[in-house]
C-alpha cells in the first residue's frame, strides 16, 4: 500500500485528477470505475481543465459505475444520476463509453468486464461506517464479485437513500463486492476531512475485517491511499 498525505483538499484533488489523467492518457483501450461524491469533486474539475489542455484520444477510455440505487419512478439510478452530472457531461464522455451496471444486466457483469480486458483503474472513497462502493458492514461478504443488495423501508440503508436523493429510494441495490474491485490492476481510495480520520485509521491499521469492508482493500498488490492531513490525523 502506497500512503500520500497532502496539505489539504486542493492538493489531494490535483494528484488524484494527475493518476486518472496519466492512466486515461495511454494509447489504448483504459477501463475506469471512478466514485461519485464530495471527495471527488474537485479532482474532476481538475481534470475537465486538464482535458482541454492535452490532446490525446479520449475514446478510448470506457466508464464502468461500480455500484448503483434503484430510485422509483427515474431512468436512471442514483449513482448513474450522479456521475453524469458530476463525471460525464462536464468531461464530455459519449454514451457509447459507458458501460452501465444495472439491476438487469448485474449477473453478468463480471464476466463483461474480464471479456473487456479487466478494470485498469478504480477510484473510491470510504464511507464513515467504512463501506467502499456499495459494500456496507451489514450486507457485505468479502466472497462476493458484483451481487445484489434488497432494499426495505425499515432498514438503515433505505434510510442513508432517503436522505441522499430527492427521489424514493427502489427495491435494490447492486454493487461491485472486494472480489471484482481486487481484481482491478490498480485500486486508489481517497477520503479527506476530520470526520474521516476515525474510519481511516480503522481500515487501514485494524484487522481485516467485514465489520470495517475497506480494510480488504489493502489485500491488494497497487493500492494507493490519498489523504488530506485531517483525514490522515489519527493514524501511527
Amino acid at each position: 500500500m502506497k500512503l500520500l498525505v497532502t496539505e489539504d483538499y486542493e492538493t489531494l484533488s490535483q494528484i488524484t485528477a494527475d493518476i486518472v489523467l496519466m492512466k486515461w492518457a495511454e494509447s489504448r483501450r483504459v477501463n475506469l470505475a471512478l466514485t461519485a461524491g464530495s471527495s471527488p469533486k474537485r479532482a474532476y474539475e481538475i481534470l475537465a481543465e486538464r482535458l482541454k489542455q492535452v490532446s490525446f484520444d479520449q475514446s478510448l477510455a470506457h466508464f464502468y459505475n461500480f455500484d448503483e440505487i434503484t430510485l422509483k419512478g427515474q431512468e436512471y439510478g442514483m449513482t448513474m444520476q450522479a456521475l453524469t452530472k458530476e463525471l460525464f457531461e462536464p468531461l464530455g464522455i459519449e454514451e457509447e463509453n459507458i458501460e452501465v451496471l444495472d439491476v438487469q444486466n448485474y449477473q453478468d457483469y463480471d464476466r463483461q468486464i474480464a471479456e473487456d480486458g479487466g478494470l485498469d483503474l478504480v477510484l473510491m472513497g470510504i464511507g464513515g461506517d467504512g463501506h467502499f462502493c456499495g459494500n456496507l458492514p451489514d450486507f457485505t461478504s468479502f466472497d462476493f464479485g458484483v451481487y445484489r443488495v434488497p432494499i426495505e423501508q425499515d432498514d438503515e440503508l433505505y434510510k442513508l437513500i432517503d436522505e441522499s436523493s430527492p427521489h424514493e429510494p427502489g427495491e435494490e441495490m447492486v454493487t461491485f463486492g472486494a472480489q471484482t474491485v481486487l481484481a482491478a490492476k490498480e485500486l486508489v481510495l481517497i477520503a479527506n476531512g476530520e470526520k474521516k480520520a476515525a474510519i481511516i485509521k480503522q481500515a487501514l491499521e485494524g484487522p481485516i475485517t467485514e465489520d470495517v469492508p475497506a480494510s480488504v482493500l489493502r489485500l491488494h498488490p497497487n493500492l494507493t491511499v490519498i489523504l488530506d492531513r485531517e483525514a490522515a490525523s489519527l493514524l501511527d
